[in-house]
């Protein structure tokens, strides 16, 4: 069982299977959203459970899909395409990264931020 939470728990959630290849999107939603980059594994909705999803607030960040993010503590915590049967879940939630997970590409690279490189052997995509 993997589980996953928000910073102030108002948020926590379980599944059982998920892809190991960790995607990093660089896109500007992503960095806006995340301060960052978003790092992300995927489930199936039917393989995910909320233990408590009581402050689990969606925004729809263009016409095509939404993001899931804690209205208490602001962790920005799921992506879902709409009308797709998964969920991106930010890697960075986990309570514990099961072994064999690792980042398996970088998406949107042509939209990362200038102060950071992108240094690792993964495959880069420029675009998506």
């Amino acid at each position: 069982m993997i589980q996953g939470s928000c910073e102030c728990g108002g948020v926590r959630f379980s599944f059982t299977k998920a892809r190991e290849a960790v995607t990093v999107c660089h896109c500007s939603q992503c960095r806006k959203t995340s301060g960052h980059l978003w790092a992300a594994t995927r489930c199936d909705l039917d393989d995910l459970t909320f233990e408590s999803d009581e402050s689990l607030t969606w925004y729809a960040s263009s016409d095509f899909a939404k993001r899931g993010f804690c209205s208490v503590c602001g962790s920005s915590l799921f992506y879902r395409m709409n009308d797709e049967d998964g969920m991106a879940i930010a890697a960075g939630c986990l309570d514990t990264v099961p072994a064999g997970f690792h980042i398996g590409k970088h998406i949107f690279a042509k939209d990362k931020g200038a102060y950071y490189d992108i240094n690792d052997a993964v495959e880069v995509l420029q675009t998506y």
